[in-house]
């Protein structure tokens, strides 16, 4: 009786007001918080790397194979953490092999598939086969075994053969661009089409995921050049820097318009959801949305970004700064997506309550979990850098060998 008593004294003290039963534990925690995280920062990269292939801007080189391969190391781990939310995994796969066309996750795990296997693998393989079967010809041991088996052992690399994978990857590009759009805006489709939940419920949702992914994804990138260029000992393109800064700066004002857009719609209409929602937003979510997420996350990078518009300082200064401001960006989008996964959760649909929330350091849902599938993404980054290092095929673009 006396355990009895403290069990329900633990779970009382985690709610404030009146909520339903049901409302008081999560169903949703920080893996569904990476989720749309990991997958935002996928479809990121891959139109900054479009920026270069479709709208010609070859300013951008430098950082077009590494947007490509970083695009993919993260495509591989998007789905992971929900899998590992999953009551029982391993029935994963049943998703895909029984397919219920009414489902909403269901249709993304087809879009996800379109978008690694038919998108991102392709257009890897048409720019990089060329490349890889020189590579198999100059190296020995087991990296002559994978490039000789990632290029299907093709050998032709003549002028019409290569010729013919530039245009078929530029098709891909072509093509890769909406079912980007399409895979992320489908992410916030899933959440804006919960009706019952006023704090999801709105059109914008998908639009405001989709450009703040935007956001992430070339922020990473820019994060890894910087990194990457460090650690080579390289020369960075401040050229291509500044540009992606300037596109970074632009994409980051409509998302910040758009989500001011839907809060002021939301003051303006005022339902009877707008006062728990008010006391939310200023009350357990306020450090996450006011100050990690809007100011560090976008009032700073916006006006640091802005100004360097119109004042550039010393190619020093900007590195540092585009180094700090890229970091701030994925920690505002980061919280963005935990303020509505979260905080979507944290208030009772009576309208009259709220429960709590608290991550443990172990366990399915906890820190260290989160923490694998943020570092898994970076360890294959490295293992495709190792094998597909986009430097190197940058100084052999102008060697077309017969094999």
């Amino acid at each position: 009786m006396e355990n009895h008593l403290q069990d329900l004294h633990e779970v009382l003290s985690k709610v404030q007001g009146y909520v339903y039963p049901n409302e008081i534990e999560l169903n949703w925690s920080i893996l569904i918080v990476l989720y749309p995280y990991i997958t935002g920062l996928v479809a990121g990269a891959f139109i900054l790397a479009s920026l270069e292939r479709i709208f010609k801007l070859h300013i951008l080189k430098p950082t077009y194979g590494l947007a490509l391969l970083t695009a993919l190391s993260f495509m591989l781990v998007a789905t992971m953490p929900l899998v590992s939310h999953l009551g029982k995994p391993l029935r994963a796969y049943e998703i895909m092999v029984t397919p219920h066309l009414s489902s909403a996750m269901a249709i993304f795990g087809f879009v996800y598939l379109w978008y690694l296997m038919v998108v991102l693998l392709l257009e890897i393989w048409f720019d990089y086969r060329r490349d890889m079967v020189i590579w198999a010809n100059e190296t020995k041991g087991i990296k002559r075994f994978l490039y000789k088996a990632l290029s299907l052992w093709t050998t032709d690399i003549s002028p019409k053969a290569v010729a013919l994978d530039k245009k078929l990857g530029y098709i891909v590009t072509v093509i890769g661009v909406p079912s980007a759009f399409l895979l992320h805006g489908y992410v916030g489709f899933i959440f804006g089409s919960i009706k019952a939940n006023p704090w999801w419920s709105t059109v914008l949702m998908p639009v405001i995921f989709l450009f703040s992914a935007i956001v992430s994804g070339i922020a990473l990138v820019m994060l890894i050049y910087i990194l990457l260029s460090k650690i080579r000992k390289q020369k960075i393109d401040m050229a291509c820097l500044d540009l992606i800064a300037r596109y970074l700066f632009y994409i980051l004002l409509i998302d910040f318009v758009l989500e001011g857009l839907d809060q002021i719609h939301r003051i303006y209409e005022a339902e009877e959801s707008f006062e728990v929602l008010h006391m939310l937003v200023f009350g357990k979510l306020f450090y996450t949305m006011f100050i990690l997420q809007g100011l560090l996350g976008t009032i700073v990078p916006l006006l640091t970004l802005g100004t360097f518009q119109f004042v550039q300082p010393k190619e020093k200064i900007r590195k540092a700064v585009y180094l700090v401001t890229s970091a701030l960006i994925l920690i505002g989008v980061f919280f963005m997506r935990w303020n509505v996964v979260i905080g979507g959760q944290l208030f009772s649909k009576s309208f009259y309550g709220y429960t709590s929330f608290k991550i443990g350091m172990i366990g399915t849902e906890g820190y260290l979990m989160a923490a694998v599938w943020i570092i898994v993404p970076f360890i294959i980054l490295s293992f495709l850098l190792w094998l597909l290092p986009p430097w190197k095929k940058k100084d052999e673009d102008a060697d077309i060998q017969e094999v």
